[in-house]
């Protein structure tokens, strides 16, 4: 399992450990990734993702799952959430 978000596309980065005597070695920076159950309201049910503790914050600020993805571009989610963006619109169009 691939170590990204599946909401926000942050993945891992690389950078330098840099030691007192400024002495560098290469490191790499995980996300804190978290496996969480979200639930959708438009939808009915509760999807589990993995996403990032940045982005759950995110999803709260934001207003819920469904507001999330309706907001979001398509190009930063994973397939797993474009599917769902993609039922979420269909369950919002005949309201709308």
């Amino acid at each position: 399992m691939a170590r990204r978000c599946e909401l926000t596309g942050k993945g891992v980065m690389t950078g330098n450990t840099v030691s007192h005597a400024l002495n560098r070695t290469r490191r790499r920076f995980l996300p804190n990734l978290l496996n969480v159950t979200l639930l959708s309201d438009v939808l009915g049910r509760s999807v589990k993702l993995r996403i990032c503790a940045n982005a759950l914050r995110t999803v709260e600020h934001r207003g819920g799952l469904d507001a999330f993805l309706v907001k979001s571009s398509d190009d930063e989610l994973s397939p797993r959430a474009l599917l769902l963006k993609k039922e979420v619109r269909a369950a919002l169009q005949p309201a709308a």
